[in-house]
């Protein structure tokens, strides 16, 4: 494993390039190296720290501890292949090379492009001055999930506000997550009467898969939270605890909104990182443009993109990625062989919406919100079994089987014969 990149006044050309280390780019490259040990794969990857994200949520309701989240990105790093601490700054798909923000560039004969998104703190006015204090927190950040815990915690009385952007956003349901966890906990505390909970969501739906909109309604009912539909997040004055809302009136126009608060769960807006939305690479929203079925790009068929950066319309989840990866897998190595693609991909995707500490409704869903449990069991119910799978098998799964290549339960779709 190499930790440098290409060396200087020279281009590297590899195998295969990822643009990512995170779930997606870790665990394609672990998946393609169990199948073809001899492959040549560089990860391009800045960050010397690997997260698991979907467990900042339980931070946040005290259900997780926050140092079991994260781990070297050494000790992840698959032993073959070539590290490259740096970030992709261009893509020149005519020339087949990425170009390196430390000056390097790298060839390659496949690429895969799993960046994952980039998080629009500075969207919404005021927010990056005050995160982390005033009251302000945000379970989307590894820093912040133990603020929202010790805001949860210490809050008696008052007016608490949690929000969600626009879609896409990575979770969906990770912005309710929050309030359901934080309520349960003030309801068992005996507090809650005390506590003005809203959730403002810019879209007009709960949940965007309607099977699993009656369990979270009851959950809704219970927490006594009140939803503010078409309430988008602006801006946040943190020493005033002020939050302002865009939202529609009646006649159609965009009137602004002064909340106060006492504590103010932020979702920030998510876009395409900007070495791929301004690249030829990109569809019209920003996003790497594939085709939703074999995930890869319809105007560069040596490159392939998956996780939470390519245009297919999933669930942006670590669920959909452990598919996506099989799929990535399998397709690139027909591909190098001038083989037809032989996976394909349904849009499997899998949010354990944390209602309450100790109960989760297990929304597992693919392309069209058709649902796609794993289990011969009721989706939509709440279940305790469910909460032990998101709070004890998932990390273990991620840590010791998606990112180590071990593909259990994540066969793609056949195309038929």
């Amino acid at each position: 494993m190499s930790t440098n990149a290409a060396s200087s006044g020279n281009t590297e050309t590899f195998d295969v390039v990822i643009i990512g280390g995170g779930a997606a780019g870790i665990g394609v490259t672990a998946s393609l190296l169990r199948r073809r040990p001899d492959l040549r794969i560089a990860i391009i990857e800045p960050s010397d720290r690997h997260f698991y994200q979907p467990a900042w949520t339980l931070v946040g309701g005290g259900a997780f501890n926050i140092d079991d989240t994260m781990r070297p990105m050494s000790s992840v790093m698959p032993e073959k292949a070539h590290w490259l601490r740096a970030s992709a700054s261009a893509i020149e798909p005519e020339q087949r090379l990425v170009r390196l923000d430390d000056g390097h560039t790298v060839g390659y004969g496949h690429l895969i492009v799993c960046p994952g998104l980039r998080l629009a703190w500075e969207k919404i006015e005021g927010l990056e001055d005050t995160l982390g204090k005033n009251g302000v927190t945000s379970n989307y950040r590894f820093d912040l999930a133990p603020y929202t815990w010790k805001l949860v915690n210490e809050l008696k009385r008052g007016k608490a506000l949690f929000s969600q952007p626009a879609m896409p956003v990575k979770c969906a349901g990770a912005p309710q997550k929050a309030l359901y966890l934080s309520c349960d906990h003030w309801l068992r505390q005996g507090v809650l009467d005390h506590i003005d909970v809203e959730f403002n969501l810019a879209g007009d739906v709960l949940f965007g898969v309607a099977a699993f909109v009656p369990s979270l309604m009851k959950y809704v009912e219970r927490y006594r939270a009140s939803l503010a539909f078409g309430s988008n997040l602006v801006s946040v004055d943190g020493p005033h605890r002020v939050a302002s809302f865009s939202v529609k009136d009646k006649g159609g126009s965009i009137v602004r909104i002064d909340k106060p608060f006492d504590m103010l769960h932020v979702v920030p807006p998510q876009l395409a990182p900007d070495v791929i939305s301004r690249s030829v690479l990109a569809d019209k929203a920003g996003w790497c443009e594939v085709d939703h079925a074999t995930l890869v790009h319809p105007r560069y068929p040596d490159i392939f993109a998956l996780g939470d950066a390519c245009s297919a319309p999933n669930a942006k989840t670590a669920a959909a990625v452990r598919k996506q990866i099989v799929v990535v897998a399998e397709n690139l190595l027909a591909a190098r062989e001038a083989k037809p693609l032989p996976a394909r991909y349904d849009g499997y995707g899998a949010c354990p919406l944390t209602v309450e500490k100790g109960k989760v409704v297990l929304a597992e869903f693919g392309y069209g919100g058709k649902l796609l449990p794993a289990f011969p069991l009721d989706p939509t119910v709440p279940r305790i079994l469910a909460w032990h799978l998101k709070t004890s098998v998932l990390p273990w799964l991620y840590w010791n089987g998606m990112l180590k290549g071990r593909e259990w339960l994540a066969g793609p779709v056949k195309p038929r014969a």
